[in-house]
């Protein structure tokens, strides 16, 4: 069969950052707890003219520069931070990149799994009819109400990716397990601009349905553990991985390593296998949870920061609260690395501007009516911005 997967990706986030440090102080909060607690560092906040559009079109943009857009007939967007009820955000994406208008667009929803769902429903495509290409993007900002738990695990990111024959990055495999349960750990009302979490229930439901997956993985006579080189987990904060990881480690009893910190092992291994979960954290750590976008900021840092991939498998969990689950493998293909963007994600992250915590609280508490007409100040330095609401639409512009 002729090999299928991801050709090209790319990773865009916002203007802003929240430094956590800075929040720790504003609260009275030992730094340590969202540090070594949470696995996180800081998060990504977009500025008023920025939106799930906006970092959708910057992530998608490069790809369409490098590759063009013969053969592209579909853009699948993956989003749980929906902009209508009714029009997808693709569409605006579509507008800004000047794409052609033979193509299909869908917004895809089902929490922070739906960028699974694309991809797969991308692989399908490209098997019936090869020459065609599919833009999926994944695209969200996480916003929890002010002064909660959930508040520091706050983030936002795109991710853009390719999917094409005779990939040049990954080939994915036709075998995946799933699991699915009605599960409230996490939902976000119409009427709320924020998201409704029981966290403990939310961790429990992702490593029941980690299990699942896993299960259903092995009864598809999917590949062992032993057969699997890297493991990528969705990471609502980049401990949640390393919780995963012992999870399935427990379950399989394969000696993994656990540590989130590169260097580090894990206690009580005295040998423990490395399936880059260092490696895979390292831009979730600084974005902050993305949602849709996670499990894919995670491979994008996978392929920048480990140079041994070629030939090896990699195994994907991926998890959207309500519950859908599923562990799915790829292949990397020979010269990934010719292909990374680890100095453009790097310097991209280096030059997000800190808000102060009264900056971020102000921001935070700004929500634009949509009865009305209203125009936001130009603060993004990126390509694309949000110029704000006329007739009740949304409009977009290039900065």
């Amino acid at each position: 069969m002729t090999p299928i997967g991801i050709d090209d990706i790319e990773l865009a986030t916002t203007h802003h950052v929240v430094r956590l440090d800075d929040f720790a102080e504003a609260n009275g909060t030992d730094p340590n707890k969202f540090r070594l607690g949470l696995g996180q560092d800081e998060f990504s906040f977009p500025a008023p003219d920025e939106d799930i559009v906006t970092m959708a079109a910057a992530a998608a943009a490069p790809i369409i520069e490098r590759s063009g857009t013969e053969g592209i007939r579909t853009m699948l967007f993956a989003t749980e931070s929906g902009t209508d009820q009714s029009k997808a955000a693709g569409m605006a994406v579509h507008s800004l990149l000047e794409l052609p208008s033979q193509m299909r667009i869908v917004e895809v929803k089902e929490a922070c799994y739906s960028a699974t769902a694309a991809l797969q429903a991308a692989v399908g495509i490209v098997t019936r009819s090869p020459g065609q290409r599919v833009l999926v993007i994944a695209s969200d900002v996480a916003r929890y109400e002010l002064d909660t738990a959930g508040e520091p695990t706050q983030g936002a990111g795109a991710v853009a990716m390719l999917v094409s024959a005779n990939p040049r990055l990954l080939e994915i495999e036709p075998v995946s397990g799933l699991n699915s349960a009605d599960v409230d750990d996490f939902w976000r009302p119409n009427d709320s601009t924020t998201a409704i979490v029981d966290g403990a229930l939310s961790v429990t439901a992702y490593l029941d349905s980690l299990t699942g997956a896993w299960n259903d993985l092995q009864t598809q006579d999917g590949p062992g553990i032993d057969e699997i080189d890297r493991i990528l987990y969705h990471q609502p904060f980049t401990k949640m991985a390393k919780k995963a990881q012992v999870h399935l480690a427990g379950l399989t009893g394969a000696v993994l390593n656990t540590e989130i910190v590169a260097g580090a092992q894990t206690a009580a291994a005295s040998d423990p296998r490395d399936t880059g979960l260092a490696a895979s954290t390292l831009y979730n750590r600084r974005l902050g949870n993305s949602y849709t976008a996670s499990l894919y900021a995670g491979l994008c840092s996978l392929l920048d920061h480990d140079s041994d991939l070629a030939g090896r498998r990699i195994g994907f969990f991926s998890y959207g609260s309500g519950s859908v689950g599923e562990f799915f493998t790829a292949r990397v293909v020979p010269g990934y690395e010719q292909h990374s963007h680890r100095e453009t994600v790097t310097a991209a992250l280096d030059a997000r501007v800190p808000l102060s915590i009264d900056e971020y609280r102000t921001l935070h508490a700004t929500e634009l009516p949509s009865a009305e007409d209203v125009s936001t100040p130009k603060v993004t330095a990126g390509p694309f911005r949000f110029a704000g609401v006329t007739g009740r639409a949304r409009v977009y512009e290039r900065s």
